[in-house]
């Protein structure tokens, strides 16, 4: 049985078919994006999972994630899925090869300014993100109290982290506006826990949270975040 406020060492497939169907208000994560062994951690290998699968199986694999938050997500419940634009091959590829092969809505499209550091010299520099604000159904809404605009730009966040710590954790201040703007969403689901930034922020929000996280590690950093202010 899955219980609240917890973060379970567990592959986030086999976590979410433990959830009851339309039981969770609010999905916030950012899955690993498949890239290769250290892109976007600060371990030198991720030895839980494979982050370079070959992309048609990513592909899949994600629709199957989505497919999952889509059934224990409420019908009037709201998924913020945060990935980005990649190179394969020399192509860039959009995560709508795989969103668009779901159920969900995309309601909208919102650009993170992330300020990426992966210089490239063939091509413009990668300096943004995308978060999915995804739904059931097409007459959900939020509530914009905090006028928050379609373009994120969190200054003070610091992409690369610490030696051991999650480089590619999101702000802590992305996770409170989303809160902010979806104020009856009682309990938060992230099936990629990483770092624990969903989960502390909920915490700290007074909202419940469930979360799924494969690699030992990350569970281990998450419950030491949490105890951080």
């Amino acid at each position: 049985m899955i219980k609240l406020d917890k973060i379970y060492n567990i592959d986030c497939l086999k976590g979410l078919k433990k959830l009851k169907d339309k039981s969770i208000d609010l999905i916030i994560t950012s899955p690993p994006f498949n890239l290769g062994n250290t892109h976007h951690t600060g371990f030198k290998k991720h030895k839980s999972y494979d982050d370079k699968m070959p992309e048609y199986d990513y592909q899949k694999w994600q629709a199957k994630v989505l497919d999952e938050c889509f059934r224990v997500l409420k019908n009037n419940g709201s998924m913020m899925y945060q990935h980005k634009n990649r190179i394969s091959k020399g192509i860039q590829i959009s995560p709508y090869e795989w969103i668009l092969k779901t159920k969900f809505i995309v309601k909208q499209e919102i650009v993170w300014i992330n300020r990426s550091q992966n210089f490239d010299k063939i091509r413009f520099y990668p300096f943004t993100e995308r978060v999915y604000w995804l739904t059931k159904d097409p007459k959900t809404k939020l509530i914009n109290k905090i006028n928050k605009q379609d373009v994120f730009d969190y200054k003070e966040w610091k992409p690369v982290g610490t030696k051991g710590q999650h480089t590619r954790a999101f702000p802590e201040k992305m996770v409170e506006d989303f809160l902010k703007v979806f104020p009856k969403a009682k309990l938060i689901l992230d099936p990629f826990m990483g770092s624990g930034t969903v989960a502390k922020v909920s915490k700290r929000m007074n909202r419940n949270y469930i979360g799924f996280e494969i690699d030992s590690k990350f569970v281990q950093l998450s419950k030491k975040n949490l105890l951080s202010k």
